[in-house]
């Protein structure tokens, strides 16, 4: 299968699915057992053709995760649905009897393809069947729910499909005008503006697509402050969109932390290296996959195969690498066992910590043959992290997992320096600008750079998180407490490479990785993974891979050292084969973590952080003058190239949005719901202690201010767990459907949490109170008898800002929201699966192939037990042994000697 190809064809091995934007309705009277069995919404599954639209909300989010981090690089959109009123049946669309009276309230039919359509829209990360937050925020539709919603989200999906059946195109609005009904073409505006703007369509390189770039630009200028992939995604769009861009970039190159170099030798002899960002991971829906789709690159699929060597250079025992693979991979589901029992805890220990004390308590790997091949595992998911293992957080380290784009793993031949060559043609860039100062204020910007000051209306600033860590970059006014405590919590680690160019290829073209094993826990990642770039590179090129705390000690070992070292690994492996290692005709070594334009490699989730710190490292400054964005501003895609491409897309998005509000003199409503910091800490910390709790409801709002007139703020929670479910279905569909969304990484499968919002007043919240029948009736009765919408954190209104500040006052200053209650308030809620598996031998494809164990029963929103409150004989005696250890305060490094 083409990774590239994204055309409905690629769906065309799997059976037909009934695709239903809706879920079939609950029962009226719903068990409160939260763990009692259910069979709750599951889009794979064959469904009548009956299209029923209940009163309930639904909720769950698009998930697709990475699989891989590369040095400089290898987004959470919630979604719901939410009817505001009861909703009769809707059947047998297709028949000619059914009488409709009004248009408006049909159910558009566009074509047969809406099943296919809305699985690759799935593929581009929206939601097959709702709407995300960002589309909600934005007003794609004026009222959440019904029928014109189901309709918004065909015309999306199938604009979307559209596109993808050739990426090179410019999709105009007009191609739709005869397959949309014209009662409807006030929504395709929406649909298509909105697509358009946010960057889901008509992106990339494609001829037709930098036509669109204006000769005079008529809008703001705009300073972008570096060239990697997210400075050059956001540069093009804003050109496009009609800014004046200037980006600044201290390098002598464009590209940041994805750098194609080119080795050569005599006879000829040449190959593209990587020495930074190399794989490309999930190409199914991956932006720059569509990128390389549009210059006619192919993609080099990343091969499965990956033999282990011992430090004799022999190969490793197969009945002993499955012994410690399993043995390693029980331990990680152990670890997500514990911390879901730990709650809060597990926010301050250290995944390595948890590791090990498993480890030692289990017996796992327990002669020295085995321990070394342990160690490889947690080398490769140093590696898979840039970060030492007892500095990841137990917690949240993979909290990126459900993200994945979906699809293969590949290299593109002859570098990814041809993506950003491309990327960066036409774009005004200033090379060997280092910026060390950023003013920001209501009139604008000024960047500095050296004696130079340039002047805009906004600046981007994409600079890696080590630059921002180190300080380099002084900020006029100071960077909010709340942003500089999201950059010093987040993890920047290290991963560096030797690549060395032989004269040929001696190790063989069947394979694109292999590893070797070390008897030194402290250089466990020294040279453990070797990448085969033979196939791509245009050369006989091997690049060796140095990953956790060897990564460190690598910046300061002499390259000579380090390519000897390497040799001797190689001729230890193929020597006794009979197979001569020549000696390398050139050699380059990566010093990543010495280079000041990044100070490192890319980011991961250190204790004491959470995916919360990607999203308020996204935060703009200045009332919209200054934005940021890279791989470290997205908590979907970190450690990513297309993270951070995407993230560039994003921002640009957001400042046109400034922009024009400022163009119309329309103040953009930073209400504390828009403000980031006001919403997600403010809110999140006030709703901890409710004034009034009833169901999935609660309520606050000012004591001192007894009047029943005075303004209340209410908060649904809608929390379901997905459940498997295969009844009604046949045994192939089930194959089918499983296979389906093994490629869509469960995108369905995990449970989630999504809060809206309303304003009432308090004497509604008390009448809402004492309505009967559950949450369903107070659903009802909240929009049919109170006539209220429900909306999303960003989109309460001003209103909120005296209610929420008159709250605060009252209640005086308490504890800020932060990652240590993350788990409480759900705002980086812990998957209640198991760990994700990373780095299991595939190059960064990191999957298991044993299997995932079943995952645990998850609470539902409304119930009053949660992890933290199960009884202590519902916990094993080990496990409880081992909370005592982990939770008991003692240094982590005690546990895990690193």
């Amino acid at each position: 299968m083409n990774p590239l190809d994204q055309s409905p064809d690629q769906f065309s091995s799997f059976p037909p699915l009934q695709f239903i934007p809706y879920p079939p309705p609950v029962n009226p009277n719903p068990n409160p057992n939260p763990n009692a069995n259910s069979s709750p919404y599951n889009p794979t599954k064959s469904l009548s053709k009956t299209l029923i639209l209940p009163q309930q909300a639904i909720f769950s989010h698009s998930q697709f995760p990475r699989s891989e981090g590369e040095v400089g690089l290898s987004g959470k959109r919630r979604r719901f649905t939410f009817l505001s009123s009861p909703t009769p049946n809707v059947e047998n669309l297709n028949s000619s009897t059914q009488s409709v009276p009004d248009t408006s309230d049909e159910i558009i039919v566009i074509n047969k393809e809406s099943t296919s359509e809305a699985l690759i829209a799935l593929s581009a990360g929206f939601p097959a069947d709702s709407l995300t937050e960002e589309e909600i925020d934005a007003g794609v539709v004026p009222v959440i729910g019904g029928i014109e919603q189901v309709n918004y989200i065909l015309i999306r999906n199938h604009i979307i499909a559209k596109w993808r059946e050739n990426v090179s195109n410019w999709v105009t609005k007009e191609m739709f005008l005869d397959t949309i009904p014209k009662h409807c073409h006030t929504l395709l505006d929406s649909t298509y503006n909105y697509l358009v703007s946010h960057g889901y369509i008509n992106f990339g390189v494609a001829p037709a697509i930098k036509e669109k770039v204006p000769a005079d630009f008529s809008k703001p200028s705009v300073i972008v402050i570096g060239a990697g992939l997210a400075g050059l995604a956001a540069a093009r769009q804003l050109m496009r969109f009609g800014f004046k861009v200037t980006v600044l970039e201290g390098r002598k190159r464009a590209g940041g932390r994805v750098y194609t170099k080119k080795m050569e030798g005599g006879n000829r002899v040449c190959a593209a290296a990587d020495l930074g960002g190399s794989v490309l991971t999930g190409t199914l829906g991956n932006p720059l996959g569509i990128v390389a789709r549009q210059l006619g690159y192919p993609l080099h699929k990343v091969r499965d195969k990956c033999p282990l060597y011992s430090l004799d250079g022999k190969p490793v025992d197969p009945d002993m690498d499955m012994k410690v693979e399993t043995a390693f991979n029980r331990l990680l589901d152990k670890a997500s066992r514990l911390r879901q029992l730990m709650g809060e805890v597990s926010v301050d220990v250290s995944l390595g910590a948890a590791l090990e004390t498993f480890r030692q308590v289990y017996g796992d790997a327990v002669n020295a043959e085995e321990m070394n091949l342990f160690n490889w595992h947690l080398a490769n998911l140093e590696y898979a992290n840039a970060g030492l293992l007892s500095k990841l957080s137990l917690a949240f380290w993979d909290q990126d997992d459900p993200y994945d784009m979906g699809g293969d793993h590949c290299f593109l031949p002859g570098g990814n320096g041809r993506l950003v060559q491309a990327l960066a043609e036409n774009v005004p860039i200033l090379y060997e600008k280092t910026v060390h100062t950023i003013r920001y204020g209501s009139d604008g910007v000024q960047v500095i750079a050296g004696s130079q000051v340039f002047e805009g209306d906004m600046a981007l600033c994409t600079v890696p998180l080590g630059v921002l860590k180190s300080g380099s970059i002084k900020f006029i006014p100071e960077l909010p407490q709340r942003k500089l405590d999201g950059i010093k919590r987040l993890g920047f680690g290290l991963l560096n490479k030797v690549a060395m160019l032989f004269p040929h290829v001696f190790w063989g073209t069947d394979l694109d990785t292999f590893g070797h094993l070390s008897d030194d826990p402290s250089r466990r990642g020294e040279f453990f993974l070797f990448y085969s770039y033979a196939t791509v590179a245009g050369g006989p090129l091997l690049i060796a891979l140095v990953a956790g705390e060897a990564a460190h000690k690598f910046e300061s070992m002499p390259p000579t050292d380090a390519v000897t070292r390497v040799l001797q690994i190689l001729k230890g492996i193929f020597e006794p084969q009979g197979i001569n290692v020549p000696e390398p005709i050139q050699t380059v070594c990566t010093r990543w973590g010495g280079d000041p334009f990044s100070l490192g490699s890319y980011s991961n989730v250190a204790v004491g952080a959470s995916g919360d710190d990607y999203d308020i490292l996204a935060e703009s400054v200045g009332d919209g003058r200054l934005f940021f964005a890279g791989e470290a501003t997205t908590r979907r895609y970190p450690a990513t190239m297309h993270g951070a491409f995407v993230s560039g897309l994003r921002e640009s998005s957001n400042m046109a949005h400034y922009a024009n509000a400022r163009t119309l003199r329309k103040k953009v409503d930073r209400s504390p719901s828009k403000n980031a910091h006001s919403c997600a800490s403010l809110l999140a910390d006030l709703f901890r202690e409710p004034d009034l709790e009833f169901g999935s409801f609660s309520v606050i709002f000012a004591q001192k201010n007894s009047d029943p007139r005075s303004a209340a703020i209410l908060r649904v929670t809608f929390s379901e767990p997905r459940k498997k479910s295969h009844e009604g279905s046949k045994p192939d569909q089930q194959h089918s459907n499983k296979l389906l969304f093994q490629q869509l990484k469960s995108h369905f499968n995990h449970q989630q949490q999504l809060h809206v919002y309303t304003l009432l007043s308090r004497q509604q919240a008390l009448e809402l109170r004492e309505v009967r029948g559950g949450d369903e009736m107070r659903l009802n009765y909240l929009c049919e008898k109170l006539g209220v919408k429900l909306v999303g954190r960003k989109g309460l209104g001003s209103t909120a800002d005296s209610v929420i500040a008159s709250i605060k006052a009252e209640r005086g200053n308490r504890k800020p929201a932060s990652t240590t209650l993350a788990l409480k308030s759900g705002a980086s809620k812990l998957n209640t699966g198991i760990l994700k598996r990373k780095m299991v031998r595939k190059a960064k494809i990191v999957r298991s192939s044993n299997g995932s164990a079943a995952p645990t029963n998850s609470n539902v929103v409304n119930s009053k037990v949660s992890e933290e409150t199960r009884t202590s004989e519902e916990i094993r005696p080990t496990d409880q042994m081992i909370l005592d250890t982990l939770g008991s305060g003692q240094n982590q490094g005690d546990t895990l000697k690193q």
